[in-house]
C-alpha cells in the first residue's frame, strides 16, 4: 500500500475543522515524526524573497568554492560509497538567545539585532575541515523570516501541548531555561552530484532538540524519511513548511543528492535553552508508568555536545550515555517530553 505523506492545512485550526486538523497533527507526530504545513501564515512574498536571495548568494559566493573543494578531493572520481562526508554547501545563523554579531566584520549597522548573526561554511566536511567566510547580504529579510518562524514554532508547541494533554504553555516554559530558547538556522544547498549512489547529500540521522521548521526547494527533491523500514520521499511543495519533531520521537531522515539541479534547504531549529533540564513530563509519566526509566534526565547543552559526535549513529546509545551523567543533574522545576 502506498503511503501518503501527511499535509496539514494550518488555516483549518481556526474553524469547524479544528478537531480533524488536530487529529491529523497528532497522528503525523506519532506515526511519521514529520508533516508538511500549508497556509501557515508566513507571507508567500517573504518566502519567495528568502529563496531568491539564498540561491543568488550560493551562485555568487559559494558555488565556485564548492567546486574547488570537490576537485581538490577528487570526489567526482570516487569508486565506492563514502560514509564520512556530505555533498552539501551550508551556512549557519544563530538567532536566540544571543547573537555573535559584534564579532563578525562587515555587518551593516541597520541590521545589527538579536536575530542577525551570519557565519558561512562550505560544508564538504571531513575531519572537521571547513572553509569560512562572511556574508553581508540582505540581513533585514532574513531577520523578518526568522521572526515569523519563531512565532510559528511557538504556536506549534502549544498545539503539541494540547494534543499531549499538557497545560497550555507548558512546552514553551520548559524550553526557556534561564536565558530563553535556543533558535538557529542551517541554510544548505545541495549541488548536482555525479555519483549520488556513492555520496549522500546528507547522511541518515535523527535530529536533536525541539521543533525543526524546514523551508525546502519546491523544484528539486531529495529529502527522505525512514518509515516502517522504507525510505519515503518528502514531497516538495511550494510555500510549505516541513515540521519534524517519547511520545513524539525524532525520525531517521537523509538527503539524496541529485544529478540535476541544486536543492535549497533552510532548516530552523527551535530548541530548549542550553541549561534547560530535559526529562519526561510528569503528567505523561503518570499515564505511562512503564516508561519512567526509558529516558534519562540531562541538561540540554550536555546532550548536544554528545550529539555533535554521534549525529550519524543510532540515538539509543546517546540516551544510555546520558544516563551515566544524570545523577549530577540539578533537576529544579524544568521538565519536558
Amino acid at each position: 500500500m502506498e503511503l501518503t505523506f501527511p499535509v496539514i492545512d494550518f488555516s483549518k485550526l481556526n474553524g469547524e475543522e479544528r478537531a480533524a486538523a488536530m487529529e491529523m497533527i497528532k497522528d503525523a507526530c506519532e506515526s511519521w515524526g514529520f508533516f508538511e504545513l500549508v497556509n501557515h501564515g508566513i507571507s508567500h512574498e517573504l518566502m519567495d524573497t528568502v529563496e531568491r536571495l539564498t540561491k543568488e548568494h550560493y551562485r555568487k559566493c559559494m558555488e565556485q568554492r564548492f567546486k574547488e573543494m570537490v576537485a581538490s578531493k577528487g570526489l567526482e572520481a570516487v569508486q565506492s560509497e563514502t560514509n564520512d562526508m556530505d555533498w552539501e554547501s551550508t551556512f549557519f545563523l544563530r538567532h536566540l538567545p544571543e547573537s555573535n554579531v559584534s564579532e563578525i566584520p562587515d555587518l551593516e549597522e541597520d541590521y545589527r539585532s538579536k536575530f542577525t548573526s551570519f557565519s558561512y561554511t562550505v560544508s564538504m566536511m571531513k575531519n572537521g575541515l571547513m572553509f569560512n567566510f562572511f556574508f553581508s547580504g540582505n540581513r533585514k529579510v532574513m531577520k523578518e523570516f526568522a521572526v515569523e518562524l519563531e512565532k510559528l514554532a511557538e504556536q506549534l508547541l502549544d498545539l503539541l501541548c494540547e494534543n499531549l494533554g499538557l497545560e497550555p504553555g507548558y512546552l514553551k516554559k520548559v524550553f526557556y531555561g534561564s536565558k530563553g530558547p535556543t533558535f538557529g538556522t542551517k541554510v544548505s544547498n545541495y549541488p548536482p552530484c555525479p555519483k549520488p549512489d556513492l555520496i549522500k547529500g546528507l547522511r541518515a540521522h535523527t535530529d536533536a532538540g525541539g521543533i525543526i521548521l524546514l523551508f525546502q526547494d519546491d523544484k528539486v527533491s531529495g529529502l527522505q524519511l525512514l518509515k516502517d523500514g522504507q525510505w519515503i520521499d518528502v514531497p516538495p511543495m511550494k510555500h510549505s513548511i516541513v515540521i519534524t519533531n517519547g511520545k513524539y520521537k525524532s525520525v531517521m531522515h537523509r538527503v539524496i543528492a541529485q544529478t540535476d539541479g541544486t536543492r535549497m534547504s533552510i532548516a530552523s531549529f527551535y530548541n530548549p535553552g542550553s541549561d534547560a533540564v530535559i526529562y519526561p513530563a510528569p503528567a505523561l509519566l503518570e499515564k505511562e508508568a512503564d516508561k519512567s526509566q526509558v529516558y534519562p534526565k540531562f541538561v540540554f547543552e550536555d546532550y548536544m555536545k554528545l550529539y555533535a559526535g554521534l549525529k550519524f549513529q543510532a540515538k539509543e546509545p546517546r540516551f544510555e550515555a546520558m544516563k551515566t551523567v544524570e545523577s549530577a543533574v540539578n533537576l529544579g522545576p524544568i521538565a519536558t517530553v
